[in-house]
């Protein structure tokens, strides 16, 4: 994480900060008109859909993980080199933010820092911004490989579900299948447990405090020496799941095809309601779990 300030301090005296803006919302219009209307300064437009992500078949998921080479273009196009430090923002509460964070460590980009508070705290900061389509920068020579970070399958997650502990990041009314507003089935991979991520962010949008994250994952059934896997709807929002688990000491693992991949898949079983393990408390805002 990196405060609005600090990042501030750093832009005016360091050359090899790289600033993403990646606002996106699930089922809603692009973000770049709200990057237009006002971004951070040398910040560039990431798009969600078609950079940090890749076309696929509905039993891909809605949100396959890009191929390595396409990603490291556009790292490239967005002025990234090996040794910069990369600062990804989004304007809710980092939730497609963290996609960029965790994409680009797990392609072995080593320094990639979450702006705290996303774009409210930087306007609450009273920080400029800027407006209008910026420059391209010049192109990066970012080098960019898989496997920095751990991901699982869909056998991996049904088997997680049961010798360790599956997360699903969606809100709790999709977790129990009284609503599904995009995928094909409604309800949760049988033996996933609710934990909603926007229950880990406190009332101003920002993560609440380490010590008080790893009490309520350990409140879920959370152990270290447990597998850890996160889901969500297309392995957006689980990312920020995962970047929730990090600051709270743990070493979680990604499902990127997610509920849109297992709903799409005829032979997997759903279950629905409650399980035995509930959410936690805290932030109150909205979320789907994208």
């Amino acid at each position: 994480m990196i405060s609005a300030e600090d990042l501030a301090r750093l832009l005016e005296t360091r050359e090899d900060i790289r600033v993403l803006d990646v606002r996106w919302a699930l089922l809603g219009p692009s973000g770049r008109d709200e990057y237009a209307a006002g971004h951070l300064p040398g910040a560039v437009y990431v798009d969600l859909e078609t950079e940090l992500a890749r076309p696929g078949a509905p039993e891909d998921g809605r949100h396959p993980l890009p191929a390595i080479d396409d990603l490291q273009a556009a790292a490239r196009r967005w002025g990234i080199h090996d040794d910069d430090t990369v600062v990804v923002y989004d304007d809710l509460s980092l939730m497609s933010a963290a996609r960029a964070w965790w994409l680009l460590r797990h392609a072995g980009h080593r320094n990639v820092l979450l702006l705290d508070g996303a774009l409210a705290a930087w306007r609450k900061a009273g920080l400029p911004l800027v407006t209008g389509e910026q420059p391209d920068p010049p192109i990066g020579t970012a080098h960019l490989s898989y496997g920095s970070l751990g991901t699982i399958d869909a056998d991996t997650a049904a088997a997680i579900a049961h010798t360790g502990i599956l997360l699903d990041a969606r809100a709790a009314a999709r977790y129990r299948g009284e609503t599904e507003p995009v995928d094909p089935r409604a309800g949760h991979i049988p033996g996933a447990v609710s934990a909603p991520t926007t229950d880990t962010l406190a009332d101003d949008g920002r993560f609440l405090p380490a010590d008080q994250l790893r009490a309520q994952f350990e409140s879920l059934g959370v152990r270290p020496m447990r597998p850890i896997g996160v889901y969500c709807g297309s392995g957006v929002t689980a990312a920020h799941e995962i970047a929730a688990l990090t600051i709270a000491g743990f070493v979680p693992y990604l499902y990127p095809g997610s509920w849109s991949q297992w709903s799409n898949l005829p032979d997997r079983p759903v279950e629905t309601g409650d399980s035995a393990r509930g959410g936690f408390g805290g932030f109150t805002g909205a979320s789907v779990g994208l």
